[in-house]
């Protein structure tokens, strides 16, 4: 075990970072993160920030050096920082289950091979083998890149073969997966922590709502049945064990065909459907990714509340700040802010985790906090 008073190492500075800092530093960890923004969330209250790219060699030497275990915050870290890193300390999750997350193609054969459903897809790494995956997948389409995108990024609605063709030539030329859209009856995510003893826990399944390929909200307890809820959970441990994984990971799931679940993404780091368990549970999902890094014993989560979270763009700024006494003033709603110093559209600026009685409630103080700022 790694006991408080060591240095925890973190790869990139972003919001997930900023919470991860946040909770390590209470629990008694000095943390030093690794990213090349000097005005990165994380970075801005670790302990120390090294401030360079994630591949530089000396950053890395010294990370390696300084920390007693290294984790990520982000999918996309360079896949030769962590192989630099990993002979040299501890990294959770390990660079093998990273690196499937990293290609959507890995990642939809790996889920293939587990006989784990997903959508129907096929690669489409070129424009021959474009042709060759729409004569498999058909309209209607989705043209996803392989790598590197999130939050609808890279990602392209196709309804025939020359949209499709007009999307790959888009996006440059490069790998892509052609998968085909499911008419969704609603999303959930499953965020658990898998220890190195091979001991899963999950928090509850959260449903998801997105805007503009976005998640907007997050409500748990979600609508669905136990049959469901209980199904998407034994799916997402069964992920985890296969990946042999360590870590918090995400696990984005579509309801679709009459209730059957679908895998959609894999998310090797704590998951902004998550957030919600900073208020709503007894541990919270950063509190379980320093659990999993430093092989401390998992706690079991406990919803002490519905919830639903909604995330706070930068759109809601609009060249004036949020109306934030008004939110504030609501009973129940707890304001999280990254810290981030630019909104731009888009940009996840924070989070409302927004508690009641019962998850209908949860999810009207929701929308009625988020409307207060909308204004």
């Amino acid at each position: 075990m790694i006991l408080p008073g060591a240095v925890l190492g973190l790869l990139g500075g972003g919001q997930l970072g900023r919470m991860f800092t946040t909770r390590a530093r209470t629990m008694g960890y000095e943390v030093i993160v690794l990213d090349p923004d000097p005005l990165s969330p994380a970075g801005r209250i670790a302990n120390r920030h090294l401030v360079a790219p994630y591949d530089d060699p000396a950053a890395l030497e010294e990370l390696a050096r300084s920390a007693a275990a290294v984790t990520t915050e982000f999918e996309n870290v360079p896949a030769a920082a962590l192989a630099y890193l990993a002979p040299r300390v501890r990294v959770r999750p390990r660079p093998a289950a990273v690196a499937i997350a990293q290609d959507r193609i890995a990642e939809k054969e790996f889920l293939r091979d587990a006989r784990i459903a997903t959508a129907p897809f096929a690669p489409a790494r070129s424009a021959d083998e474009l042709e060759a995956a729409w004569d498999a997948i058909g309209a209607p389409a989705l043209l996803k890149t392989s790598r590197l995108g999130y939050d609808g990024k890279g990602q392209a609605s196709v309804d025939t073969r020359e949209e499709a063709r007009r999307a790959f030539a888009g996006f440059g030329g490069v790998a892509c997966v052609l998968e085909r859209r499911l008419t969704l009856e609603g999303e959930l995510s499953v965020v658990l922590a898998r220890g190195e003893d091979g001991v899963v826990a999950a928090f509850p399944p959260g449903e998801n709502v997105h805007a503009r390929g976005i998640l907007h909200t997050t409500r748990v307890p979600a609508r669905f049945g136990h049959d469901t809820l209980d199904a998407a959970a034994r799916l997402a441990k069964d992920v985890a064990t296969r990946l042999d994984y360590v870590g918090v990971l995400g696990v984005e799931l579509f309801i679709a065909k009459g209730g059957e679940l679908f895998a959609n993404e894999l998310a090797p780091r704590p998951h902004n459907s998550g957030h919600y368990t900073l208020d709503a549970c007894d541990v919270d999902q950063f509190e379980q990714q320093v659990r999993t890094l430093c092989e401390l014993p998992l706690t079991t989560p406990r919803l002490l509340s519905p919830v639903c979270m909604v995330n706070l763009l930068g759109d809601l700024w609009q060249g004036r700040e949020p109306a934030w006494d008004e939110v504030l003033a609501l009973p129940g709603v707890a304001l999280h802010l990254y810290g981030k110093k630019e909104a731009r559209p888009g940009r996840k600026m924070g989070h409302l985790n927004c508690l009641a009685g019962t998850a209908d409630e949860a999810e009207a103080l929701a929308h009625r906090a988020y409307a207060s700022l909308s204004k």
